[in-house]
């Protein structure tokens, strides 16, 4: 039997249980509405229930980093093409990924860049995921070792030819590549921690892969992070949209979600 303040406590737990079931409830409503009422399943939500971000840029320990930005993911010659090149077009991904790089040198912040590169010893895995598996099979981002630049030049592991001048400058850290998502497996949060770096604007491909890998990696880690939103994009396979997948995620855990007008913005006032 309950005595007094259990029962208390109890008819707490019962009407903040009744009040989160109300609350859930009406959000749905709301958010079935908004979303018959948006042309595009990109599009903001009418009410949204998240609080607002408050993250402001310190540019003395800000980086903007780019997962990806070779050609195999950007570029219509590049491997993955056919099932990225909707959504890299329609963010308009390539002009803003160089926005972000032209925005990021003016402001003289510091500029990562995180690649994805496939060795000959990486295709002798046991095992990989769905898309590993794809990425093996059709030589995505292959080099011929980690010792050797013999055909990078032009390969679809190298930069897209427009990003060169910003990532061969001389200033901007190149970590060693991550293997399959995450930057848990290079040298990234090393390299931003050694340069007093703890706010990241992110930005690159693929965005519900590598590029909300890095997120939550650098998340994790303590770091303060904004994606891009329209400087990434994603597959779209009858599995899902990406891009769609990830902008959820980019909403539920992100520091803040931005437009590369907005991170040119900060930059400049910053």
């Amino acid at each position: 039997m309950c005595n007094d303040h259990d029962y208390t406590h109890l008819t707490r737990r019962q009407a903040l249980r009744g009040a989160l079931a109300t609350g859930a409830a009406a959000a749905a409503v709301t958010a079935g509405s908004a979303a018959q009422a948006q042309e595009s399943p990109y599009a903001d939500p009418a009410s949204p229930a998240l609080p607002p971000s408050t993250m402001k840029l310190d540019l003395s320990r800000t980086a903007l980093v780019v997962t990806d930005p070779q050609v195999d993911f950007l570029h219509p010659e590049g491997v993955t093409w056919g099932v990225v090149g909707e959504s890299v077009q329609e963010q308009g991904t390539v002009e803003n990924i160089e926005r972000l790089f032209q925005a990021a040198k003016a402001a003289d912040i510091t500029v990562a860049v995180s690649p994805h590169y496939y060795y000959p010893t990486d295709h002798g895995w046991k095992f990989e995921g769905a898309l590993e598996k794809l990425m093996h099979k059709i030589g995505m981002f292959d080099r011929k070792g980690p010792l050797t630049t013999e055909g990078f030049e032009g390969s679809g592991a190298d930069w897209m030819p427009q990003y060169k001048k910003y990532i061969e400058d001389g200033k901007t850290i190149v970590t060693s590549p991550h293997k399959v998502y995450g930057n848990d497996s290079n040298d990234l949060s090393l390299q931003l921690r050694k340069r007093g770096i703890d706010q990241v604007i992110l930005a690159g491909m693929s965005a519900n892969l590598c590029t909300e890998s890095h997120m939550r990696e650098l998340i994790e880690q303590g770091f303060e992070v904004a994606v891009v939103r329209d400087a990434t994009a994603a597959a779209k396979l009858p599995e899902g949209d990406g891009y769609l997948a990830a902008l959820t995620n980019f909403r539920y855990i992100a520091n803040a979600l931005w437009t590369t007008s907005d991170v040119e913005a900060k930059l400049t006032a910053g």
